[in-house]
């Protein structure tokens, strides 16, 4: 099948999750596919989305990056400490610059040390939350700065900031993933590391490069985050990694690399949000919240590797009548 045309259907077959999800929840709730409950989806899905998107150019590369939920809240704890005493501009300057900084440590431990990524990022996981809860002694940092807390609480033409961010920030690193020499060699690195390496293309600086972006994201998300709450919370990121990586997985990016769109990541993030929305205005048992977003994970990922086998059970033609079917043995005439 053409690149283009499977790339295609992958997108789609998100697109068609989603909406049937959408489908179900505004016939169990009224309130559902109402303007204002369905800007609080886009609302609630932008943290998310925003982390999924730094993931997808790590996993497009057959990488994982444990880290983004303790990047998100190492770097909301400096930024909050920072505006204290500076302006907006150098708080957001700082924050993002720690967050890349810290998505750079995981590009050269991955491909300096030859660590696996797995095992990288979930060392700076663990070292990142640390620094936090040291840093700020387990205490949420209170932020008093209007402008810096407009990022997550103000509006425009009636749409939340959050959700204006995230829609700039797929747009330009969908672009950059899909019309830009980083992003072919990103899909070519993924697709084959040994063979992008011998094609000319450096491999460790795709790699360093998808994680910085991936720690600058993060760093964002946790911007939206600290403005929203107008506090920065030290354990703000935490578990958000599992659920940026199933956005991602659900989008139909693949986990063995080479594979993988911005468009389909968002699609993904948002079908998380949808039913995290749907359960909550069902009144649905929190303790099984978790166990419904489980059996869709599993859903999605049974698709993505099960995609051709579906189509092959679909297109499969009834048995050719036998040899000895009696239909079709011609009849004997007397003479």
């Amino acid at each position: 099948m053409n690149p283009t045309l499977r790339r295609v259907l992958h997108q789609l077959r998100a697109a068609w999750m989603l909406l049937a999800v959408c489908v179900i929840l505004a016939i169990a709730s009224p309130v559902f596919a109402t303007s204002a409950n369905l800007l609080n989806v886009a609302l609630a899905t932008s943290v998310t989305a925003l982390l999924a998107a730094g993931q997808t150019f790590v996993i497009i590369l057959a990488e994982i990056d444990l880290s983004v939920g303790a990047i998100l809240g190492f770097s909301a704890a400096i930024t909050a400490m920072v505006l204290r005493h500076h302006s907006t501009i150098t708080g957001i300057v700082v924050g993002l610059a720690v967050g890349a900084a810290a998505g750079l440590v995981n590009g050269l431990l991955v491909t300096k040390t030859r660590m696996p990524s797995f095992i990288a990022t979930l060392a700076t996981l663990s070292i990142l939350s640390g620094l936090a809860l040291q840093l700020t002694q387990g205490n949420p940092v209170s932020v008093t700065d209007y402008n810096f807390q407009n990022i997550g609480q103000a509006r425009i033409a009636g749409i939340p900031t959050p959700v204006w961010i995230m829609i700039v920030v797929f747009v330009i690193f969908g672009i950059l993933l899909a019309r830009t020499r980083f992003g072919r060699y990103a899909y070519a690195t993924g697709d084959n590391a040994e063979a992008a390496k011998l094609s000319g293309i450096s491999v460790d600086r795709v790699k360093i490069l998808a994680f910085v972006i991936s720690g600058a994201l993060a760093a964002l998300a946790g911007f939206i985050v600290t403005a929203r709450l107008s506090t920065a919370e030290p354990t703000a990121g935490t578990g958000l990694e599992l659920e940026a990586i199933a956005a991602v997985i659900i989008g139909g990016t693949s986990l063995a690399g080479g594979r993988g769109d911005l468009l389909g990541t968002i699609v993904g993030a948002l079908i998380l949000g949808v039913i995290d929305n749907g359960m909550n205005l069902l009144n649905v048992n929190p303790f099984l919240q978790d166990v419904v977003k489980g059996v869709v994970i599993l859903f999605a990922v049974l698709l993505d590797r099960n995609a051709d086998v579906i189509r092959g059970w679909i297109r499969r033609k009834p048995p050719a009548p036998s040899a000895t079917d009696g239909s079709n043995v011609p009849a004997l005439v007397s003479s």
